[in-house]
């Protein structure tokens, strides 16, 4: 088994600013690929953010968002805690879903079990 859990999502204000994190265990982390979805209810799960491998565990891996999160979101690794974060700022109320975390490994997919983001006032 290849846990892998989210944490930090919650209720924020329009404008507001929260943190994910997603811990991965049973691998060596840097080696792979980490990635935040979201799937608000009634929608296709959707790519949010990706960061890449990283050479050493010193190494953060580069980073691509999806266009609707550009300039708000930070996708981040910490290959010392097997964790990877979604700092995200400036929140929409279209930014209201499910984030998940996602692994790939050889062919098969990992997935989190989701945390709630509601952006509300």
């Amino acid at each position: 088994q290849l846990p892998v859990v989210e944490s930090g999502g919650g209720l924020v204000q329009p404008g507001g600013s929260l943190t994910l994190s997603c811990k991965v265990s049973g691998v060596t982390f840097r080696l792979y690929t980490m990635s935040w979805y979201r799937q608000a209810p009634g929608k296709e799960r959707e790519l949010v953010a990706t960061v890449t491998a990283a050479e050493s565990r010193e190494e953060t891996g580069s980073t691509n968002y999806a266009d609707s999160v550009k300039g708000r979101f930070t996708i981040s690794r910490d290959n010392t805690k097997n964790t990877v974060y979604l700092q995200m700022s400036n929140l929409k109320s279209e930014d209201t879903a499910v984030y998940y975390c996602n692994i790939n490994i050889g062919d098969r997919a990992y997935w989190g079990q989701g945390t709630q983001v509601t952006v509300s006032s």
